[in-house]
């Protein structure tokens, strides 16, 4: 076997170490002396180019492409052969020669598929690469035209039927892109973020590529951005974004052109952050899309840190004194202070988040900025929440309990005693409150009333999603009745189902098949009366009842409910 001899230069070696020291740590290299891993790695690419290249027939473009970017699947190769400085190169190439490889594992990882996802693309019983696979051919006609070989693997996991068109399809493909206006790196940052414009449905790419015409030529962008394949990427990204909001293409190309500064100046997760603020509202994101277009001074406003006080927000805004005078009697719990990241939800709380989000949007942005409170400062204090939260940061399990207060503040609640009075009776993490309260939005409960379902009721969050679940659906199809119910009687979710509402209710509709009740009775009326009482109610209905209740209906079956039985029919 001929094998290359490949000098590892000072500067070579010094590159190598510098780009092993940003990386990760790789737990299978821990018994290798760190000062001898650079070197280590070196070795191990250079002999695995060599056995890919010498011994496997690939072109050696594609074997050091592959090698140099396997970093996790080389160490894991590393750590099965034994290690010794003077010997290992050797030790290497020797494992290789008896020890095949699965070739797929490496190149997927050189072209950018996660070391952890690798397993998902792997196919079932092709282990070598073959420089005659689509896959290869494919990759090398897309690393010809400008593709980054370790970029490969965003356009494989998105569109992986692209690894088995044929290339000269591709390169003619990609050829008529950049014919249309645009240069190599544009395309290519253009292909990586709308991978599926090149899986041949021209329409949709036609369509792509003339609002991209709009944006990036009729308004000269590319001269804003630097020639290269990552900037392009970065920028793509961006587009895309409000690409798949859903915003009307032709005024998005349009407010995109005019507003690059947007796309330019700002980084994706600070558009991720500031559309996901106005979606809390319950906003359209298409909406939500325009306004930062439209009013892209709101980028630089800081919506998470800022502290308000609710009520002298929500007087800024606009409220009349009647109105915030009857927001003060029916949502008490949303009063006191609050953060302005919690503004969304709080306005939620208060079924108010469409009249604000459509003032923002008809020009009122500024309202998130420069709103004021007037007088003393310590005006909106509640000095009994102030002494609460004092005695909760003072306890051992200050951050568990903090965690729950967050979540209170989270959905709308103010600073004020009304929320550490719901506090009390929660139990659980911050985040299984949060998904509880979100499992019970999903089936249908409006925001605004849930808030005031959970101030009146906080056990209700203290219950698994499943069983809130059940209640709901038995409370809909068997007991027949709406969500609307539960704001005239929120407590039915704090009912066991199987030990008290199935039961209960079942046997009031057996004594009203049978005729036996002469008047209507609520659910709440139902549910809500004692045990004691309620046997008395049913003796009431019919003496046989109570017998009938704890021999057929009743989970419960103890003497103590039958002499009680005894004593109400005496």
């Amino acid at each position: 076997m001929h094998f290359f001899t490949i000098t590892c230069s000072s500067s070579l070696y010094n590159s190598i170490s510098r780009h092993f020291s940003s990386l990760p740590r790789l737990p299978k290299l821990r018994k290798i002396p760190y000062k001898h891993r650079a070197r280590t790695i070196l070795q191990a690419q250079q002999a695995l180019t060599d056995y890919l290249h010498a011994t496997r027939s690939l072109s050696f473009n594609h074997a050091e492409h592959i090698s140099k970017n396997s970093l996790f699947s080389l160490s894991d190769l590393i750590s099965r052969v034994e290690f010794s400085p003077s010997n290992f190169s050797r030790n290497f190439q020797k494992f290789l020669r008896y020890h095949p490889i699965n070739e797929f594992e490496f190149f997927f990882e050189s072209i950018g598929i996660t070391h952890s996802e690798i397993n998902g693309f792997l196919p079932t019983h092709e282990f070598f690469l073959s420089e005659e696979g689509a896959i290869l051919n494919v990759a090398n006609s897309l690393s010809a035209f400008g593709f980054p070989w370790n970029r490969l693997g965003i356009l494989y996991k998105e569109e992986i039927s692209i690894f088995s068109k044929n290339p000269e399809t591709l390169t003619s493909r990609l050829d008529r892109f950049k014919n249309s206006g645009f240069d190599t790196v544009s395309v290519v940052g253009i292909c990586l973020v709308f991978p599926f414009v090149l899986n041949g449905n021209d329409v949709v790419s036609d369509e792509l590529f003339d609002f991209l015409k709009r944006v990036i030529l009729d308004f000269d962008l590319m001269s804003s951005v630097e020639g290269n394949v990552d900037a392009w990427y970065e920028i793509c990204r961006k587009i895309r974004f409000f690409y798949d909001l859903g915003c009307e293409k032709g005024q998005l190309g349009e407010l995109m052109g005019r507003n690059q500064n947007v796309i330019l100046d700002y980084s994706e997760q600070v558009l991720v952050e500031k559309v996901d603020f106005f979606c809390r509202m319950n906003a359209n994101k298409e909406d939500v899309g325009l306004l930062l277009l439209r009013c892209p001074d709101i980028l630089n406003f800081d919506l998470e840190s800022p502290v308000l006080s609710v009520f002298g927000f929500l007087k800024h805004a606009g409220l009349s004194d009647e109105e915030l005078n009857s927001i003060t009697v029916q949502y008490p719990y949303v009063l006191g202070k609050n953060r302005l990241e919690n503004l969304p939800h709080l306005m939620r709380a208060l079924n108010l988040h469409d009249w604000l989000f459509d003032k923002i949007m008809k020009g009122e942005h500024h309202l998130l900025a420069n709103f004021v409170i007037i007088g003393n400062p310590n005006e909106d204090v509640d000095i009994g929440y102030q002494d609460s939260l004092k005695r909760i940061q003072s306890t051992k399990n200050h951050y568990h309990t903090m965690g729950k207060l967050n979540f209170l503040h989270g959905i709308g609640f103010g600073e004020n005693l009304a929320t550490i009075k719901a506090l009390s009776y929660l139990h659980g993490t911050r985040n299984e409150l949060q998904e509880r309260f979100d499992c019970l939005l999903q089936i249908g409960i409006e925001f605004s009333n849930l808030c005031k379902i959970v101030s009146l009721w906080p056990k209700i969050l203290n219950q698994n999603t499943d069983m809130l679940e059940q209640k709901v659906i038995f409370l809909r199809e068997e007991m027949g009745c709406s969500l609307q119910y539960l704001d005239v009687f929120p407590g039915y979710l704090c009912f066991d189902l199987e030990n008290r509402i199935k039961p209960r209710y079942r046997i009031h509709m057996w004594l009203k098949e049978k005729g036996f009740v002469k008047r209507n009775y609520s659910i709440a009326s139902i549910l809500a009366t004692s045990e004691k009482r309620f046997i008395a109610r049913l003796f009431s209905i019919h003496p046989a009842a109570p017998k009938q209740w704890l021999e057929c209906f009743s989970s419960k079956n103890h003497s103590n409910s039958i002499q009680e039985t005894n004593l109400l029919i005496i």
